[in-house]
């Protein structure tokens, strides 16, 4: 590798040294692996979670591409081949509304975004594949999301229904159960609308008892994760119970209940507004219809009808309580879901706290049927809501939880059903927005939804469409939207509903192994060879959706041959948050302005305490706000390029991995970028002066039994802290505190290298293998000062752990003449006494101290001699 003119330098200069090595990494092609396998190698696939092209880089990417790059960096150190690619989430609603806003095609609007950001991520040094760079939105890509879609259509596991759901009615799109918050759209703020609109689904709910069983293999993921997955998919074990219509143009209404031993306490069952006893019943009677009309204006999200206020009204219908036969009233509620098992559940106030506080309002009656099994003392004045032994409950009576099961079974017949139920709900993927995965089925008036012919994919989405906000605009492209049905070959029309961005998501792992591969969505010995991801890094926010759904399809795609084994990922690491320090001042309204960080002046008094802010523009005072993360709206983002620009690139990682745990939330200090500076300017320093004063090529032999204590101690600490640096990186994955190790190993360097009689093959040592170890984090300097001391290529490589170095082989010994200390002798441990005796004898110090003669040498093992002289 050729060495340019800053190596010889005495500044350290990142703005020459980082476009350098970055042109040398390109030149070589270093991080280009192929899918040939090599029998004799060892294989990782490192894989940080895509980012959308937003256009511009925040702090949360360098975290999140730093933390995948210090992993991919250090296995290769290890001798292991890494792949680490990269590509773009490239469709979805942000991409609209700015094209939108812009009055551009979101095509061009993604595509100009992509080129900027990949220019930002080359310029953080990031040891990534780009020849196998892909971007969801083109067709490419998204030719084989369709192919699979028809797959899995015609297999059944896609259906076709009319479903409640979500609307915002700003962005006028279907908005997920999470896309909803407080009742409002995640994006835009307004409040939802229920309605009804054919969707087509994933039939996730088909492979939920697996999704929950594989978590227990997940033995490399947090915890947290695991279990908000597990709650999320949410299995629960219950009967289904049928209460029997007393209208004879009603069908039977079924119910599911974790909860049968309630049964006898049923005062009432409630449905929801979109059941079709509600509508029957509001036919005739309006102040129900206008409740109805009411409810569907709410949200269909569980954790929003968790905290709305509970209403309901009395339909006027009955049905048959299942085991006494007596009438029970039918309530439509807007707690209920019609999403959610059958629409319809038992209610029993004295046994639910949500029953309860229904029935206390509309007061209805509350019957206690489970009593505590110790007997204690049950209050009226509150639900019950533990299990016990059933009470005023009939032949029930004294049966527990476990035995109502078999009993209601034996009494009830088909009426009672045990059942398995999930929270998890199948997955609808249609949205109607242009910006998307067009939807491979054709509408056919004679046919009705009909598959795209396979030889006919990619059904290709016009790019050049420029969107108003008025809805789809494919609604009304009929060069896209006419076509003939291939069933039936008659006049219909396509799909104009695109996917959800999470189906791109869910499998562009996948792809990754084999990127451009016409032929395949994923060719199969690529699959074999790379599949699953042994470490996969990103947010903690997409720990429920995204990962449950890339799990899904994952099983959906092992189910279609085209990958092995159970789980996509064997090792996840979700990093924390990015926060900074907020400023704001507001005004008589209420209505607060966010001021930048970097746009602040501290104010201190004349004891140096800070006691103020002000903004550096008008000397006006600002308000703290905290600690929050950095956002656009609370304007406290920090700009990485500025970072890089200023301090250089590996400043920036260096700073990102020691300031705080991976995994916990990281506090922006420009004192700790500064900090991290001076580290890396430290490093160019020590480095730089050995080189000045040592010629190559340089003395390496290293004569454990010759080395002094200084050297041994240094030697120690050394091969300790490669130890621990190769453990912090590989078993631990905490970056910070090898980060640190790091740090400390330096000022022990420093301190030896300013010792007079330096060994220089231990300096040697000391210094390569500190800029080996740090090369994961601040590659460029570490790369460009170990190609000045020779080692580049294939000698670069994790240093050597010495278990001798790591035993103590020397020690001092104190010799004393009269009482006083004379000199210090360096010892090998195991030397026997009239060794030491004679050593301490022909110290020149000691010889200048006893002119009269040695009367007595006494030794104190392992600490001194005390001569006597006469």
């Amino acid at each position: 590798m050729q060495i340019t003119k800053q190596a010889t330098a005495n500044e350290y200069s990142p703005a020459t040294i980082e476009p350098h090595m970055q042109q040398y990494w390109t030149e070589q092609r270093s991080y280009e692996v192929s899918n040939h396998i090599d029998a004799g190698k060892k294989y990782r696939y490192v894989l940080s979670m895509f980012p959308y092209p937003s256009g511009k880089l925040h702090m949360g990417h360098v975290r999140n591409y730093t933390i995948g790059d210090v992993v991919s960096r250090f296995a290769r150190l290890k001798g292991e081949t890494v792949m680490q690619p990269m590509g773009w989430d490239a469709f979805g609603l942000p991409a609209e509304n700015a094209a939108i806003a812009h009055q551009v095609a979101p095509a061009q609007w993604t595509f100009s975004n992509i080129d900027y950001m990949r220019t930002q991520l080359k310029s953080l040094g990031l040891s990534i594949d780009w020849s196998r760079e892909i971007a969801t939105c083109t067709p490419e890509y998204y030719r084989w999301e369709q192919w699979f879609f028809i797959q899995l259509y015609n297999k059944g596991l896609i259906y076709r229904k009319l479903s409640t759901v979500n609307w915002d009615p700003v962005d006028q799109t279907v908005l997920a159960n999470e896309q909803v918050i407080d009742g409002r759209g995640w994006r835009s703020g307004a409040l939802v609308e229920k309605r009804e609109i054919p969707m087509y689904y994933f039939n996730i709910s088909d492979y939920a008892q697996e999704l929950l069983d594989d978590l227990d293999t997940l033995e490399q993921w947090p915890s947290k994760v695991v279990a908000m997955q597990r709650n999320w998919i949410g299995r629960s074990e219950g009967m289904e119970l049928t209460f029997t219509a007393t209208n004879t143009n009603l069908d039977d209404l079924v119910v599911f209940t974790t909860r049968p031993d309630t049964i006898m306490g049923v005062s009432y069952v409630a449905v929801a507004a979109e059941h079709p006893m509600a509508s029957f019943a509001a036919a005739n009677n309006p102040v129900l219809a206008a409740f109805i009309a009411d409810c569907r204006r709410g949200s269909v999200a569980e954790a929003d009808i968790a905290t709305t206020a509970k209403k309901g009204m009395d339909s006027g219908l009955f049905v048959s309580h299942p085991v006494t036969g007596k009438p029970t009233p039918v309530w439509v509620a807007n707690y209920v879901l019609m999403s959610y098992g059958t629409g319809a559940v038992m209610a029993v106030p004295m046994h639910d706290e949500r029953d309860f506080e229904f029935a206390s309002q509309y007061q209805l009656p509350k019957l206690t049927v489970v009593a505590p099994s110790d007997g204690t003392a049950q209050t009226d004045s509150q639900a019950f809501t533990d299990k016990g032994v059933l009470v005023n409950s009939g032949d029930l009576n004294g049966l527990t939880y476990n035995e109502v099961f078999a009993a209601l079974e034996a009494k009830l017949g088909d009426k009672a059903k045990r059942k398995v139920q999930f929270r998890l709900r199948d997955w609808g993927v249609s949205r109607q927005r242009y910006w998307g995965c067009p939807i491979p089925m054709v509408n056919c008036p004679t046919c009705g939804p009909v598959p795209v012919n396979a030889a006919d994919l990619p059904v290709v989405l016009p790019t050049d469409v420029v969107p108003d906000g008025s809805g789809n605009p494919l609604n009304h492209l009929a060069s896209f939207t006419d076509t003939t049905c291939p069933k039936c070959h008659g006049t219909a029309k396509r799909e104009t509903d695109t996917l959800d961005t999470f189906v791109e998501s869910s499998w562009y792992y996948a792809r990754y192994a084999s990127p451009q591969d016409p032929h395949n969505m994923v060719e199969p010995n690529a699959a074999k060879h790379w599949l699953p991801v042994d470490q996969y890094i990103g947010g903690v926010e997409h720990a429920i959706l995204h990962l449950l759904y890339a799990r899904f399809f994952h099983k959906l795609m092992r189910d279609q041959g085209l990958v092995a084994g159970n789980e996509p990922f064997k090792r996840l690491l979700t990093q924390g948050m990015v926060l900074a320090e907020t400023y704001y001042r507001e005004d008589s309204a209420g209505k607060k302005t966010w001021y930048n960080p970097s746009e602040i002046d501290l104010v201190k008094n004349e004891k140096g305490v800070e006691i103020g802010s002000i903004l550096r523009s008008d000397g006006a005072s600002v308000t703290y706000g905290g600690m929050e993360k950095m956002s656009k709206s609370k304007n406290n983002g920090v700009d990485p390029q500025t970072i890089v620009e200023q301090y250089g690139a590996d400043t920036a990682r260096v700073f990102m991995m020691f300031a705080a745990p991976a995994d916990q939330s990281l506090e922006w200090s420009d004192a700790g970028v500064e900090g991290s500076h001076r580290f890396l300017k430290r490093i160019w320093r020590l480095s730089s002066e050995f080189l000045a004063t040592q010629q190559a090529p340089f003395a390496t032999a290293i004569v454990a039994g010759n080395l002094d204590n200084k050297a041994q101690t240094l030697r120690r600490k050394l091969h300790e802290t490669i130890a621990k640096v190769d453990d912090d990186l590989d078993r631990r994955q905490s970056f910070n505190t090898a980060v640190a190790a790091l740090m400390e190993l330096l000022n022990h360097i420093t301190k030896y290298a300013a010792e007079p009689g330096a060994n220089n093959a231990v300096l040697h040592e000391a210094i390569t293998a500190l800029l080996r170890m740090l090369a994961p984090f601040a590659p460029h300097i570490c790369e460009h000062l170990l190609a000045k001391f020779g080692i580049s290529g294939q000698a670069l490589s994790y240093p050597t752990l010495d278990p001798c170095a790591l035993v103590d082989n020397l020690l001092t010994m104190v010799v004393q003449v009269n009482g006083k200390v004379r000199a210090k002798l360096d010892i090998a441990v195991g030397t026997g006494e009239a060794d030491i005796i004679a050593a301490a004898k022909a110290h020149p110090d000691v010889q200048r101290n006893v002119s009269g003669g040695i009367k007595k040498c006494i030794v104190v093992p392992g600490k001194l001699v005390n001569i006597v002289a006469g």
